[in-house]
């Protein structure tokens, strides 16, 4: 079983036999992980969190959030190709909403600082942080300093809302892990997974840090709150 798409690659990259379940992921068709999302085809299937969409829907979020917004950064690991993919979605659904989409890249957390920086001296209305594991050892540092740069932030993830960060937009991903372990029972009982469909999520999270709002000088529109899984005050 794998989370994310850089385990599911890596596995891949090391067998073609034993059966792997994603639990959490990008596009495998997209990432050349299977040939289909109904028929897999190879040692691939599982459940997926639907990478690129869930980014256009954050970048529509962030516009109902402050819809003065014109210009929003993306920020992201240059060595995740999830991230990518994420970042041509958001580009692609830019103009319709009348907004610039740039991308930033971070490696490590001794550029966090650096990057933010760069993002308020390119007139970064907002900046949507994309989704990449590594990122969460640093969630209190980063929801510090898009604070501190008066820089509105989305995240992939309510652990950032709760260490700080002004709002999420996720999957349920312990849904997502339940589902996969299906998957686990039913390969171990003598599925093929190259015969298992593979599922997309049905359930999401949007998470909103009113502490944060109150910090940035934002009033939360009303219809957002009601939509809102959890306030955090």
């Amino acid at each position: 079983m794998t989370a994310g798409s850089e385990a599911a690659q890596a596995a891949k990259q090391a067998t073609r036999s034993i059966p792997i379940v994603m639990a959490t992921g990008g596009d495998p068709v997209v990432l050349g992980l299977a040939a289909g999302l109904a028929r897999p085809g190879g040692n691939v299937t599982g459940v997926i969190s639907l990478i690129g969409e869930l980014t256009v829907k954050r970048l529509e979020l962030l516009k109902q959030l402050i819809p003065r917004a014109s210009r929003v950064a993306f920020l992201r690991d240059p060595d995740n190709r999830s991230s990518a993919l994420s970042l041509r979605a958001a580009e692609s659904e830019a103009k319709s909403l009348g907004v610039v989409v740039q991308g930033f890249l971070v490696r490590n957390s001794s550029e966090l600082e650096a990057v933010f920086m760069a993002m308020k001296r390119a007139h970064a209305d907002a900046v949507i942080l994309g989704e990449h594991t590594v990122f969460l050892a640093d969630q209190r540092r980063i929801a510090d300093l898009a604070v501190m740069h008066r820089l509105p932030m989305m995240f992939a993830a309510k652990e950032y809302a709760e260490a700080g960060g002004l709002v999420s937009y996720r999957t349920d991903y312990p849904d997502l892990f339940r589902r996969a372990a299906m998957y686990a029972d039913k390969i171990l009982k003598g599925a093929k997974p190259a015969d298992l469909p593979t599922e997309q999520p049905t359930k999401f999270e949007l998470v909103i840090n009113l502490k944060t709002a109150k910090a940035l000088g934002l009033t939360i529109p009303q219809s957002l709150l009601q939509r809102a899984d959890e306030v955090i005050q």
